[in-house]
């Protein structure tokens, strides 16, 4: 039995047993990276899953949503969409200090530098294209019909998530980060008009999220769902695009390489391959790269915020903190 983590063991195979049956074999590894809800490798007898749980210590009201990554995923499942097998939700906390789900661990690649070392170019432009067509496949399910429609409020997708990222942002207890103030004031002032295009949005859609098959460039799971809703799919597009406005120490972006040599597709390129694979839609502008600048630096505050008190799940929290200046200022240069 593995006892390299802070999980208690003993109850969590007490509750495996009863669920699954007893056995022998049980082991528990902790996944190194990441900085938002703690994740596991659990074995148990035949059975190789994933757990993932709330960070332990006080949280942000609706952050960690535990709940709601299992619920879409679950409703994913039957539709063409790339997700791993959801196997039960656990909310009471006496097991393990927060609620947790398991679902089924996959096999195959997850890429967290997005330049893609070590892969031939064929191969890296096919990543980025078949990192399109998996959001594509997302964004056609018909909420409604998954089961969903009461997955996110109604209204304006981007009025409410710049209200939401804003209001997080100033709860948070660290110094103000004036870059982050401005984009803030220049987003609600800038809101485009409600279109009414309402689809699964997962809020957190980039190459890190993805899992691919072993030997071919396709998704074979969209992972970490915390930040989904119903929304715009241009916002998740946004978002994928913000590796082009990133440099490679700004977690792992791809701006100033040779991305003809290395046989990345332009952003454009990238685009082009999801609107001919996805629902039709408005076009992508740069509002929606800034917003998902500013919000994803509103999630590095965040991380800072938590490793200042002593809650944060990855090990690398000082070199990420300061990241969020960094996607503030490549959000104003595009102002």
């Amino acid at each position: 039995m593995n006892t390299s983590t802070e999980l208690p063991l003993a109850p969590l195979k007490g509750f495996l047993d009863d669920q699954f049956g007893k056995t022998a074999q049980f082991s528990v590894e902790k996944i190194s990276g990441g900085q938002s809800n703690p994740t596991f490798f659990v074995s148990h007898g035949d059975k190789d899953m994933v757990l993932r749980k709330q960070p332990d210590g006080p949280i942000l009201k609706g952050a960690h949503a535990i709940d709601r990554e299992y619920r879409v995923m679950r409703a994913l499942q039957p539709k063409d969409v790339p997700v791993p097998e959801t196997l039960l939700f656990h909310d009471d906390r006496a097991l393990l200090g927060t609620p947790f789900y398991l679902m089924e661990r996959l096999e195959g690649r997850v890429f967290d530098d997005c330049s893609l070392p070590g892969l031939a170019p064929k191969e890296r432009r096919g990543i980025y294209l078949g990192m399109a067509e998996a959001m594509a496949k997302m964004h056609a399910v018909d909420p409604k019909a998954a089961g969903l429609a009461d997955y996110g409020p109604p209204g304006n997708y981007f009025e409410r998530q710049v209200r939401r990222w804003t209001r997080q942002l100033r709860a948070s207890p660290g110094a103000p980060i004036l870059e982050l103030e401005r984009l803030a004031d220049w987003l609600a002032a800038e809101l485009p008009g409600d279109d009414g295009h309402v689809t699964v949005a997962h809020g957190d859609f980039r190459l890190g999220n993805l899992m691919f098959h072993p030997t071919e460039p396709r998704v074979i799971g969209i992972l970490d769902w915390e930040l989904s809703t119903l929304g715009h799919p241009l916002a998740d597009l946004g978002f994928a695009c913000m590796t082009w406005h990133c440099a490679p120490d700004e977690y792992g972006g791809i701006l100033g390489l040779e991305l003809a040599g290395l046989g990345i597709p332009s952003k454009t390129e990238f685009v082009a391959h999801y609107m001919a694979h996805a629902r039709p839609t408005a076009q992508l502008t740069d509002f929606h790269v800034i917003f998902a600048l500013f919000r994803f630096a509103v999630i590095f505050v965040g991380i800072a915020d938590r490793a200042k008190a002593g809650n944060a799940a990855g090990d690398n929290v000082d070199d990420l903190a300061p990241l969020a200046r960094s996607f503030a200022l490549r959000g104003l240069a595009l102002i």
